[in-house]
């Protein structure tokens, strides 16, 4: 699941509930999310100290 599906489910189930005040909670959550999933620490995550490269280069 993408963020983007995940925030467009989200903010329909908050406002499905009356919660519209969430909107900009959700938001910002989503937005914090993929700047973490983007940083360059974030492609070691495996363990390995360089990406590995299945073409051996």
């Amino acid at each position: 699941m993408t963020i983007t599906l995940w925030l467009e489910n989200a903010v329909q189930d908050a406002e499905r509930r009356g919660l519209p005040a969430l909107r900009p909670l959700l938001e910002t959550l989503a937005r914090a999310t993929s700047a973490l999933r983007m940083a360059d620490w974030n492609a070691d995550a495996s363990g390995q100290l360089e990406p590995h490269r299945p073409d051996g280069r």
